[in-house]
C-alpha cells in the first residue's frame, strides 16, 4: 500500500505538532517544578531530610526585694528520641526499658507527646539523671534516634518555704495547648502551674531555640552538627518581687512540720506583699520534671491538705480580728464614740433570748468602745452589733470589701463569706427559722462570715494608715488604694490608739517586743469539732507602719499565740529593714 506524497507531508506536520505540544508540556512542567515549585519542593525535601530539635530556654529568674533568688535555673538533661512512626517509637521505648526504668505510664506519655507533634522529637525524660544520661551515652549506637541534651532545670533553693507564693513549673497539658492564652506553645515545653509561674508566664516564658539533624529514611541521626545554623533560645528579663525572702524562711520555720495555718505580711501604704506562707508546706523541687504519683498521692490525701493554699483561698471565722469591721460601721453612724458606753455592763455574758458568753467568764465592767477593743470584751459588741442593725451589718461589711477577692497578682484566690442582705438566712434556714440574734454572732466575727488571711491583712491596710486599704501585690507595680473607711482623722487615731492598747495592756500584752510599738487585734475563732483556731492581725510601728502581719494557727487555742509569732515576725522586718538602711547610708 503507497501514500500519496501529499498525505504523508501532512501526516509528518501533525506528528511534528504533537511532539512539539509533548515537549513543550514537558518542557513547561519541568520549569514548574524546577524553577517556578522549587522553594516547595526543596522545603519538602529539608524536611523529609532534616528534623528540628528544639532547644528549651531558661525561664525568668524571680528574685526577691532584697535581691536574693527565689526561683532559678540549674543545668539538667532531656532525653528524646525521633521516630517516623508511632509504632517504631513504641518499639524504641520497649528496647530503651531493658537497659534504663521506663515504665509504662512513661512510655504511654510518650507517645502521647508523638502523637501531638509528630514531626519533634518525643521527650521521654524532662529531667534525667546523670546516672541515667551516662548508661544512654554508652550504647547511644544502639538507638540512632536518640537525642541527649542540655536542659535548663527550674530550680528554688527555699522551695518549702515559697511553695504558697511562686508555684512550680510543669508540662504543658493537652486541655491548655487549647486555651488562646497558649497560643504558639508546643507539646512538651514547660509553663507555670501555680503561684508567680503561672500569674506570669507571659513574662517568665523563654522564647524556643532550634537546631537541626540530618536524618536518613528510617529517621536515624547522619549528621548532629553543622547542618543548619542554630537558633539560640531567647531568656526573658528577671522578675523581681516585693517578697522578702527572711520573712517567708521565718514563717517557715516557726510552723515546721506540725502546725497548720499561713501568714500574710503587707506594706500598709503599697500594697506589696512582703510574705506569703501556708502551712503544711511541701518541696515544690519535686514537682520538677514530673513528680511521682506516690509524692503527689500523698499530698492529695493527707488529712492536712498542704495542697490548699490557706493564705490565698484559706476561709476562716476571724473571729475579734473583724471587731474593727463593727467599730467603724458604728463610728460611721454616729451610734457611738470611742468613748461610749453600753447600758449593759459585762458580766461574762448577755442575755438575748439566751445567755451569749463573753470570752472571759468574770467580765470586764463598764467599759468604753476603746477599752472594749483594748480587752476584746464580746459583750460591748454584742450591744453595738444590735445597735447597727443586722441589714446595715451586712451592707456595711460589703462596702468594707469582705464579700470580695483582694484583688491580689496571684491565681486561685479564694472569695471570702459574707453575705449582702438576709435572703441568704431566708434560704440556709427558712424565713421564720432564724432571729436578729444572728447580728450577735457576726457582731464578733463568728457564725456566717469567712475570711481569708489576705483579705483581713488587706483591710488593717486602711486601719494602720488613712483609712485607704491597699491592694495586694507581689511583683512592684504602681500603688491601688481605695478609700473603703469613712471616719473622722480622730475617730481614727481612736481606733489606733485602742490597737496599741492591745499590745501594752490587752489580750496580746505578753506580745509586746521591747523598743517597737505595735498595734493589732487578736482573734480566737470557735470551730465545731476541733480546738479553737488563733488569729492576729496588726501593724508596725504603731505611729508610722511599714508592715502589716495578718496571721492564722489552726487549733492555736488563742490569738495571743498568734501576736507572738506576728510581732517576732514584724521585729524581723524592721531590724533587717533598718540594717540595710544603714548600710546604704554608710
Amino acid at each position: 500500500m503507497s501514500y500519496h506524497p501529499h498525505s504523508v507531508l501532512k501526516r509528518a506536520r501533525v506528528a511534528r505538532v504533537f511532539l512539539l505540544l509533548a515537549f513543550g508540556a514537558l518542557g513547561g512542567a519541568f520549569f514548574r517544578t524546577q524553577v517556578l515549585q522549587n522553594a516547595e519542593f526543596v522545603l519538602v525535601s529539608e524536611t523529609n531530610r532534616l528534623r528540628e530539635v528544639p532547644l528549651p530556654g531558661a525561664r525568668g529568674i524571680i528574685y526577691d526585694r532584697n535581691g536574693q533568688i527565689i526561683a532559678e535555673n540549674l543545668p539538667g538533661y532531656s532525653v528524646s528520641i525521633l521516630s517516623p512512626t508511632a509504632d517504631s517509637l513504641k518499639s524504641a521505648l520497649q528496647s530503651l526499658s531493658k537497659i534504663i526504668a521506663v515504665d509504662s505510664a512513661q512510655q504511654a506519655l510518650a507517645l502521647r507527646r508523638y502523637r501531638a507533634a509528630p514531626t519533634r522529637p518525643a521527650v521521654i525524660f524532662n529531667d534525667a539523671s546523670f546516672q541515667v544520661v551516662s548508661v544512654l551515652e554508652e550504647r547511644r549506637a544502639e538507638f540512632p534516634g536518640l537525642i541527649i541534651q542540655s536542659t535548663p532545670k527550674r530550680y528554688y533553693p527555699d522551695g518549702p518555704a515559697v511553695a504558697a507564693l511562686v508555684g512550680y513549673t510543669g508540662e504543658i497539658s493537652e486541655a491548655q495547648l487549647a486555651q488562646p492564652r497558649y497560643e504558639g506553645y508546643k507539646a512538651g515545653q514547660q509553663v507555670g502551674k501555680g503561684g508567680l509561674e503561672l500569674q506570669y508566664e507571659e513574662r517568665l516564658r523563654a522564647r524556643e531555640g532550634q537546631r537541626f539533624v540530618e536524618v536518613d529514611a528510617r529517621n536515624r541521626v547522619v549528621r548532629d552538627n553543622g547542618v543548619r545554623p542554630e537558633v539560640p533560645p531567647q531568656a526573658p528579663q528577671p522578675l523581681r518581687t516585693n517578697i522578702d525572702l527572711e520573712l517567708q524562711r521565718f514563717a517557715h520555720e516557726y510552723f515546721g512540720d506540725s502546725l497548720r495555718g499561713a501568714v500574710v505580711a503587707l506594706d500598709p501604704k503599697t500594697g506589696g506583699v512582703l510574705a506569703l506562707y501556708s502551712a503544711p508546706s511541701y518541696d515544690i523541687n519535686k514537682f520538677i520534671g514530673g513528680a511521682p504519683f506516690s509524692f503527689y498521692e500523698a499530698l492529695r490525701t493527707d488529712p492536712h491538705r498542704p495542697l490548699v493554699n490557706r493564705a490565698l483561698a484559706g476561709t476562716y471565722a476571724p473571729a475579734s480580728t473583724w471587731k474593727l469591721a463593727t467599730a467603724v460601721l458604728g463610728l460611721e453612724r454616729g451610734l457611738v464614740t470611742m468613748d461610749t458606753r453600753m447600758p449593759t455592763p459585762c458580766t461574762g455574758g448577755y442575755y438575748y433570748g439566751r445567755v451569749f458568753k463573753c470570752w472571759d467568764k468574770k467580765g470586764h465592767g463598764d467599759i468604753t468602745l476603746a477599752q472594749a477593743i483594748a480587752k476584746s470584751c464580746d459583750v460591748y459588741f454584742y450591744q453595738l452589733g444590735l445597735r447597727i442593725g443586722l441589714t446595715n451589718l451586712l451592707a456595711g461589711g460589703v462596702k468594707l470589701g469582705f464579700n470580695r477577692k483582694t484583688g491580689v497578682d496571684l491565681p486561685f484566690e479564694g472569695t471570702p463569706v459574707w453575705f449582702a442582705d438576709t435572703k441568704y438566712f431566708d434560704r440556709k434556714y427558712g424565713a421564720r427559722g432564724w432571729n436578729k440574734s444572728v447580728v450577735l454572732s457576726l457582731s464578733i466575727g463568728q457564725a456566717d462570715n469567712a475570711q481569708t488571711p489576705i483579705s483581713m491583712a488587706k483591710f488593717y491596710t486602711a486601719l494602720a494608715t488613712d483609712g485607704y486599704a491597699a491592694t495586694p501585690h507581689v511583683v512592684d507595680r504602681p500603688a491601688e488604694r481605695t478609700r473603703i473607711l469613712n471616719v473622722t482623722p480622730e475617730q481614727l487615731a481612736g481606733i489606733k490608739l485602742a490597737l496599741s492598747d492591745v499590745l501594752t495592756r490587752g489580750t496580746a500584752a505578753g506580745a509586746q517586743i521591747q523598743g517597737l510599738t505595735i498595734a493589732g487585734k487578736t482573734g480566737t475563732a470557735q470551730v465545731n469539732g476541733q480546738e479553737d483556731n488563733a488569729w492576729f492581725v496588726g501593724y508596725a510601728p504603731a505611729d508610722d507602719p511599714k508592715i502589716v502581719v495578718a496571721i492564722i494557727i489552726e487549733e492555736g487555742l488563742h490569738g495571743s499565740t498568734a501576736a507572738k509569732v506576728a510581732t517576732k515576725l514584724m521585729e524581723k522586718f524592721l531590724k533587717a529593714k533598718l540594717t540595710l538602711n544603714v548600710v546604704t547610708n554608710d
